[in-house]
């Protein structure tokens, strides 16, 4: 049973305000906020923070003794392969654009992934075999491909495919001899979308989740793969029931639902019973990730206030057992997580001192033991910055949590610099993870707070549907609290306060210093949203379906539109601002960019506008995250930085 707290403030006009119901959890008293003593902590190499790799995907090989992984060793996400036990990565692809989503054929010969062109999330399935080159499968500039599932006797691929004219996402299978495609689902709705989890029955059949854009529904389906019936297996209104892994025969199928309590809770389907089994409750949101290739376990992650716990559970006792990894950000890595003889799991660690690396758990010992090495060997754990989780209250007296990251050797004095991040979505959460941003500013001497506000994931469906239809109204004003918390550590000075984000978070960043234009002291945003009557006219009709379900349809909620666009009040802004923008961004078009740079020199505002070629939603390429973390900084310590310093 969720544990939820609903607190209503009496405003001075007479006025009763409820707080947003979440878990309950106590606030973090701000004087317990510590810098902590460290002679040898320094500022961070912003290079090393860059050249530090990170993960893209990962895979077994067929045999369990390799492990496929696409990471930017070389600055560009491409494909490695490194032996299970250990070794140095050889590199099996090469290409200036992004590639992941991998899968491993059944016989072992062949490796599947995904590539766009220069961030344009137009993807393509690609197969390359074992010493050969990379082949484009699909070769479909109009069509969008995601998911790569290979068939138990490796003749069919399961993708999703989009047009790149429609909103809705349907279900298709690839036939790898022939290279022709078929489509299995005909969605008529935009709202909705079609992904493939398991083949099963031999192949016979796949189980899919059919979601909707604003992750508030989503529905469990068989589909026969040869006459494309599809049967439901679980749906129910405004409900969350999604299929996250099948044994072979389909008799077991792991899931994730927010039925009954608003939060989602990990279980399992007996579909030949028709049997529900959920797990121990937990006020914490929790999904099941994979079975073991035996059927015998499934792995479960729980989110607690932004830390994952990863468990291993019996699927005949539902006897739950944690496994031992470090604090942070813990995932399964690939699909399926489980090496072939269900012996071994393949997970992903961060935390705020420990950039992702690759681990491989023993299911008999439980013992984790890290696979790669992806950060520079400079970047000492002891010497980076720690985090801490703390829970203030906002305006209305709802708890929001956020990541702290606190510099080493700093005075209570009331004077250091500080930075808020909100983070993008806005249906996502900020996790304790690795964040070079982060990391960056906090060596520096400037105190980092993530929150995670209203609109945010992890924290029930509630708490996720509060910002709908009030984009930048009461999560601004989470953020706003935010800083209101770090003043009241001590440490701050709230005159040396930045803003930066990007995606959400940068449309929150321009919110915040046209909406609260004394709040913020500088700022920078990165592809964030002006205007959401151009992002209508201009974005790809699946984002454009996902604005919908925030905000309405522009004809008929245009006061909804006005009210959410920082266009409305970027006429107040103070605060000398950074845009950092993809050339070829279809999530948030360089059109977004150019308005914010065009409305703020009109007016005499301190603004700079870089624009990156070849880079999409989101930074790929090394040195374009080089020179992005380089321009932040410099524009923090340009304009926050205390005198002297």
């Amino acid at each position: 049973m969720q544990i939820v707290k609903t607190l209503a403030l009496l405003t001075s006009s007479g006025l009763i305000i409820a707080a947003v119901p979440t878990p309950d959890r106590p606030r973090t008293n701000p004087q317990s906020v510590a810098s902590v003593r460290n002679p040898a902590a320094g500022p961070i190499s912003l290079d090393d923070l860059a050249f530090s790799r990170s993960i893209a995907s990962a895979a077994w090989s067929a045999d369990g003794k390799q492990v496929y992984v696409s990471t930017n060793l070389t600055g560009r996400f491409n494909l490695w392969r490194v032996d299970a036990a250990g070794s140095w990565p050889v590199q099996i692809t090469q290409s200036d654009d992004r590639q992941g989503d991998i899968a491993v054929s059944p016989d072992g010969r062949t490796t599947y992934f995904t590539q766009d062109k220069g961030g344009d999330e137009q993807y393509d399935i690609y197969a390359v075999a074992t010493g050969g080159s990379a082949v484009n499968l699909t070769n479909t500039p109009e069509v969008r491909e995601e998911g790569v599932l290979p068939s138990p006797d490796g003749r069919l691929i399961a993708t999703s495919t989009k047009r790149r004219t429609d909103a809705q996402v349907n279900l298709a299978v690839i036939d790898v001899a022939t290279r022709q495609v078929r489509t299995l689902t005909d969605e008529a709705d935009p709202q909705w979308r079609w992904q493939a989890v398991a083949w099963i029955d031999r192949g016979r059949a796949l189980i899919a989740n059919r979601g909707n854009a604003d992750s508030t529904a989503s529905e469990i389906w068989r589909i026969d793969t040869v006459t494309g019936k599809a049967t439901p297996l679980a749906r129910k209104d405004a409900t969350l029931y999604i299929a996250e892994d099948a044994t072979a025969d389909g008799g077991v199928i792991a899931v994730s639902s927010n039925d009954r309590s608003g939060q989602l809770h990990a279980g399992l389907y007996r579909s030949v019973s028709g049997k529900w089994q959920w797990l121990k409750p937990t006020p914490w949101e929790q999904s099941a990730r994979t079975l073991s290739r035996d059927g015998r376990r499934v792995i479960t992650q729980t989110n607690i206030d932004g830390r994952s716990v990863l468990g291993l559970v019996d699927v005949a006792s539902l006897v739950e057992r944690e496994l031992p990894l470090p604090p942070g950000l813990n995932a399964v890595a690939a699909q399926p997580g489980f090496s072939p003889d269900s012996r071994r799991l393949l997970v992903t660690h961060s935390g705020a001192d420990a950039p992702s690396d690759l681990y491989v758990v023993d299911v008999a010992t439980q013992k984790a033991a890290p696979l790669t090495q992806l950060s520079m060997a400079s970047l000492v754990t002891a010497n980076l910055p720690k985090s801490m989780i703390a829970t203030y209250s906002s305006f209305d007296g709802t708890p929001v949590s956020a990541i702290v990251t606190m510099p080493f050797n700093l005075k209570r004095d009331g004077r250091n610099p500080a930075v808020v991040i909100p983070h993008g979505g806005p249906t996502g959460q900020t996790q304790d993870g690795f964040s070079p941003t982060a990391t960056a500013l906090a060596s520096r001497g400037y105190v980092v707070i993530q929150p995670n506000p209203r609109g945010s994931t992890g924290y029930g469906t509630a708490f996720q549907k509060a910002n709908f239809k009030d984009l930048g109204g009461g999560d601004l004003k989470d953020e706003i609290a935010a800083k209101d918390f770090l003043v009241a550590t001590g440490y701050v000075d709230p005159r040396r306060v930045g803003i930066t984000g990007g995606s959400y978070g940068g449309f929150m960043t321009l919110m915040a210093i046209g909406r609260t234009p004394d709040a913020f002291a500088a700022a920078v945003q990165m592809y964030g949203i002006i205007n959401w009557r151009t992002m209508w006219a201009h974005e790809d009709a699946l984002l454009q379906a996902y604005q919908r379900s925030l905000i309405g349809d522009p004809a008929v909620d245009g006061a909804v539109y006005d009210a959410a666009s920082p266009l409305t009040y970027l006429q107040a802004a103070k605060a000398p601002l950074l845009s950092l923008q993809g050339d070829n961004d279809i999530r948030v078009p360089r059109g977004q960019a150019q308005e914010v740079a065009d409305l703020l020199k009109a007016k005499g505002n301190v603004v700079e506008t870089v624009f990156y070629p070849g880079e999409g939603h989101g930074f790929a390429k090394r040195e374009t995250q080089v020179d992005a973390l380089r321009r932040t900084v410099a524009w923090f310590d340009r304009y926050l930085a205390p005198a002297g310093k």
